[in-house]
């Protein structure tokens, strides 16, 4: 009896070690995060904000993935071609993949996903208009797809990294529906999801089934702290890892640099801002007039006296990071006398004013628009500063031409290609371009589209940029940094320019 009691431990310890060399190698950690907005919704297709993408970039996986070096890799295809040029694309599929239910990834996902995301569901989101060069998807075999184009995209692979175009579960979608999918997302990614609760939590665990490199902590969680100072408060005290863009005011910086626990993380980031120019009525329809007020204001000292210098000047609506910046097109110096000679050839007499249009919840860049009224009135320009809330602004006074001669533009073109901007910006009839149509124009941003030679295009994006500062279409101010506050026990943090966050590498300690 004693010999068989010794054969079952010895029997059970043999289990238990073998238990130990097959369980996933996830280090007993949490990493809390705090992001600044809860999106609502958890489908790819429902979004654009960078907040979602920060973290269901960790959920969800595109065929292609673009990482913190901006490289464009493999992501759940593991290589594609052009076909029929840039007509077609085809695309292997990675084999071996599953969804956090336990679903097969395959041709099928992919055909659901983009059938979807181009129908009537996608239609009530605002992602479905990125990828409308997708005229049909194509089923070659189990782990082989095209996507059929009705015209070449050379954005398309760029696309595919993220928002709509992140593949989901055909079979939980169709029996669970697209409300409760919102709720309860299911992707390939490194973690899953394991509880939601809207506008506090979301809540996850790394995912043992991962095809890739598994995640090194066993939870993550995002919690959802809209007040700056209490964002930095958890943090401080410990209750919060990591703080993500666009969280922390420039105001704070030193907060955080002076606690011995915390360091403050930046890297140049996407997201530009200027303010537009009326280029239609009033002394803003002048040229003359539109590069005097650039002239008047000077930037570099806005950025080193109000931003902490955590921003770049620009002298293009696009940062270096961007396909299509010219590095040889300088920002207009700080010429306040040369500023006053133009305004004199204009026939702008001193004491003229013009209204600034602005989002009235930006803190930050209300001081900035304060410092440029206060250098406009230094070459005879009286401006007045009207703040709006934010949908109002864009959705009401920039589209239907209700400015005054200038209004706030902040652009983060998450693809880092400039006609991203450049589109939306300048071609007649957009959203973002009320007041001016140039058929010029419009010729060169409609030649650069359909080209597959990224050089023949980037020539043609750097064409458009220096026209445009030409002609003088907005005041460029500032290429901002994303800023992070991370608390030291975190290891092997990277940031990245685009706020996509992938958390799989990180450690806590």
């Amino acid at each position: 009896m004693a010999l068989t009691l010794k054969l079952k431990v010895a029997a059970a310890a043999l289990l238990l070690a073998s238990s130990a060399l097959t369980a996933p190698a996830f280090a007993a950690g949490k990493l809390t995060v705090s992001s600044p907005q809860d999106p609502g919704s958890w489908d790819p297709i429902d979004t654009f904000l960078v907040n979602w993408a920060s973290a269901a970039t960790n959920i969800f996986e595109g065929l292609t993935y673009r990482g913190p070096d901006m490289k464009l890799v493999p992501g759940l295809a593991e290589s594609w071609e052009e076909l029929e040029e840039g007509k077609r694309l085809r695309f292997k599929l990675r084999q071996g993949v599953s969804f956090h239910n336990g679903e097969p990834f395959n041709a099928e996902a992919v055909k659901f996903t983009f059938e979807r995301l181009l129908g009537e569901e996608g239609g009530k989101g605002p992602q479905r208009s990125n990828y409308t060069a997708i005229e049909a998807v194509e089923i070659v075999d189990e782990f082989t797809v095209d996507l059929k184009l009705s015209r070449p995209d050379p954005v398309l692979l760029t696309k595919l990294a993220g928002y709509g175009a992140m593949i989901v579960p055909p079979k939980y979608i169709t029996e669970k529906g697209d409300e409760h999918f919102n709720l309860n997302p299911v992707g390939t990614g490194p973690f899953k999801v394991v509880g939601y609760e809207p506008k506090v939590a979301l809540k996850m665990e790394a995912f043992a089934d991962y095809h890739g490199d598994k995640a090194k902590i066993s939870e993550l969680e995002f919690r959802f702290i809209t007040e700056p100072a209490t964002a930095v408060a958890e943090l401080q005290a410990g209750r919060v890892d990591l703080v993500i863009p666009p969280t922390i005011p420039v105001s704070m910086i030193p907060t955080i640099k002076a606690d011995e626990n915390l360091e403050l993380v930046s890297t140049a980031g996407p997201t530009v801002y200027a303010l537009r120019y009326n280029t239609r009525d009033g002394i803003t329809a002048d040229p003359r007039v539109r590069k005097a007020l650039i002239m008047a204001v000077d930037r570099e000292t806005i950025v080193k006296e109000i931003l902490g210098g955590e921003a770049e000047v620009i002298g293009q609506f696009q940062g270096a990071l961007s396909f299509g910046y010219d590095e040889t097109l300088k920002p207009l110096p700080f010429d306040p006398e040369g500023a006053k000679k133009l305004l004199e050839e204009a026939g702008v007499k001193p004491g003229a004013t013009i209204e600034i249009d602005i989002r009235g919840n930006d803190a930050t860049f209300g001081e900035v628009t304060q410092a440029v009224a206060a250098y406009l009135s230094m070459v005879g320009v009286n401006a007045t500063i009207r703040p709006h809330e934010t949908n109002t602004l864009l959705n009401d006074i920039v589209p239907q031409g209700k400015t005054g001669a200038m209004f706030q533009q902040s652009w983060g073109g998450w693809t880092f290609d400039y006609d991203n901007t450049a589109y939306s910006m300048y071609h007649s009839g957009e959203k973002w371009n009320p007041y001016d149509s140039d058929p010029e124009l419009d010729k060169l941003l409609e030649s650069q589209r359909p080209l597959t030679d990224r050089a023949e295009r980037e020539v043609i994006l750097k064409q458009i940029a220096n026209y445009a500062a030409e002609r003088a279409l907005e005041m460029p101010l500032y290429n901002q940094n994303a800023i992070f506050g991370i608390n030291k026990r975190v290891k092997n943090f990277t940031p990245v320019p685009d706020s996509r966050l992938r958390l799989n590498e990180v450690e806590v300690e």
